[in-house]
């Protein structure tokens, strides 16, 4: 089986996996992360949204195959980034300015599409620091719970701060 080395939430990985496993299979079966939910597995609902190389990207529709000498970041990892999405080294207990503000607007119901949804939140507020609501809709990752319109404030929280 084919052996594949990336860099995971800014460590050096290896895994053992066929070119066409999906990633986010690799991801959580093979490497434990599990903020990458699985929801529909055609990249629709986007509930595994993650970062390759600074960018958003759904890993249920990427085959393992192409992380092969890149990075990735999990919302396990968000907290390492700066609102740019650039490595820093932050003290134990400090979040993500994504991360603070869903807190502080208490987004999450059932909590499974928040990491997908924060995810999508960083990378577009790491290119738009003022984005419009309609920005904001073009995230277009599925919330079963309905909390469109805390997902709205926590976002425009965030970028007031990263401003």
């Amino acid at each position: 089986m084919p052996q594949y080395s990336f860099r995971l939430n800014g460590k050096d990985v290896q895994v053992d996996a066929p070119a066409n496993l999906p990633a986010l299979w690799a991801l959580r079966e093979k490497l434990g992360t599990t903020g990458p939910k699985y929801g529909c597995g055609i990249d629709v609902c986007k509930a595994c949204t993650s970062h390759l190389d600074g960018k958003k990207f759904n890993p249920c529709n990427v085959p393992t195959g192409d992380l092969a000498g890149r990075e990735v970041t999990t919302i396990e990892g968000l907290a390492n980034l700066d609102d740019n999405l650039r490595p820093v080294v932050r003290q134990g207990g400090v979040l993500h300015t994504v991360q603070e503000a869903w807190l502080e607007i208490d987004v999450a119901q059932c909590g499974y599409c928040q990491p997908g949804q924060i995810m999508a939140a960083a990378a577009l507020l790491a290119t738009n620091k003022n984005p419009t609501d309609d920005d904001i809709d073009g995230i277009l990752n599925v919330c079963r719970c309905g909390t469109y319109v805390r997902i709205r404030q926590a976002i425009k929280l965030a970028a007031s701060r990263m401003k």
